[in-house]
């Protein structure tokens, strides 16, 4: 496995060792001891699945204290273009964001510690996959319009072109959030 840090701090893209032969191929898209070897120390309590068609953006959420979550984002098929939000206040990168195009053909992930938004957008029909460091809980969830022009996040498509839930559309702007990570 290689791990590459990113430009935003604790943020990780991990590639892993893909062994193809005739019959096709093999990886370990998850290893405790080898994460934790790169400084990755969350265990990770739930995995969660999503399919969206090309043309879906989901997010940004995140989940507040005390069910603040780290996250193990791949994509089992498709593309994805994997954005991130800096909303840790102590972080030099606060406000910051970061996008990585995460493939089901190369089995790319990210690592996400707790205290950033997540979001992304399918470059095409895309199942995404991801583990989580902490229960789901309703009353933590919290979120970032995805279109907040302070923010000025490609997305790689208009926000007139894009399939976006009601729910995301409503979300508050980064600087009218309160963030406690």
């Amino acid at each position: 496995m290689e791990v590459r840090t990113l430009a935003l701090p604790g943020l990780l893209e991990i590639v892993p060792r893909i062994f193809f032969d005739e019959r096709g191929y093999f990886f370990e898209s998850y290893n405790q001891e080898s994460l934790e070897r790169n400084g990755i120390k969350d265990i990770f309590v739930q995995d969660n699945q999503s399919f969206s068609k090309k043309g879906v953006i989901r997010g940004l959420h995140f989940q507040r204290a005390p069910f603040a979550q780290a996250k193990l984002v791949r994509v089992v098929s498709g593309r994805v273009l994997d954005v991130v939000v800096d909303c840790r206040p102590s972080s030099p990168t606060f406000g910051k964001h970061l996008s990585v195009v995460l493939e089901g053909e190369k089995n790319n992930m990210l690592y996400i510690p707790a205290g950033f938004a997540h979001g992304f957008s399918t470059m095409e029909d895309a199942i995404l996959q991801y583990k989580c460091s902490n229960l789901y809980s309703k009353e933590s969830e919290g979120g970032i319009y995805p279109f907040d022009p302070d923010l000025a996040i490609d997305w790689g498509f208009s926000p007139e072109k894009a399939i976006t839930s009601s729910k995301d559309l409503e979300l508050k702007k980064f600087n009218d959030n309160q963030f406690d990570f």
